[in-house]
């Protein structure tokens, strides 16, 4: 199989973005910490065991004072695993319901994936978000929408296939 010039330029995300603790937006011991998992997967359902997810996000009132860091940057294992520690965010305004803002980097982009991280239990404001509610197929939609794990949200990413998540152009 021959690569592809964009196939060539990676993966070497490890060398120049990694940082201490960079998953982890806020401390593991604090009462309101919640756990993110997922895993980034190709068109076949196959992990993608050298990819960055980033997020960002309001703190837990809907805000983003001088003191919220807000961002977290994952590197996806050989089974295309990443997770993060933060806490849920609040809502930013009146429309907008709570999420996290992710991208996910990997070999093949030549630009960063841009989608939402939407919560389960916040139906009411996802029904209204006015970004959700523009996805107007009801599986795609479901794509933004993590599922509630007994111990932690789960937020698998599709980069194509059946189940491709739903990325905005930005």
């Amino acid at each position: 199989m021959t690569v592809s010039a964009s196939q060539t330029i990676g993966p070497f995300f490890r060398v120049g973005m990694s940082w201490m603790d960079a998953q982890n937006v806020i401390p593991t011991a604090m009462a309101e910490a919640i756990t993110i998992t997922g895993r980034v997967l190709d068109g076949a359902g196959e992990p993608v065991p050298d990819a960055v997810v980033e997020i960002w996000q309001a703190d837990a009132d809907g805000a983003f004072p001088a003191s919220w860091r807000g961002f977290g940057r994952g590197f996806t294992d050989e089974g295309g695993n990443f997770g993060f520690v933060t806490v849920k965010p609040g809502r930013v305004d009146d429309r907008q319901a709570p999420h996290i803002d992710v991208s996910v980097f990997g070999r093949g982009l030549l630009q960063r994936l841009v989608t939402r991280m939407y919560f389960p239990d916040e139906a009411d404001a996802n029904a209204a978000d006015p970004v959700l509610s523009s996805i107007e197929d009801p599986t795609a939609r479901a794509t933004l929408v993590a599922a509630a794990m007994p111990s932690h949200f789960r937020f698998d990413i599709h980069l194509q296939g059946d189940h491709e998540t739903v990325f905005f152009v930005y």
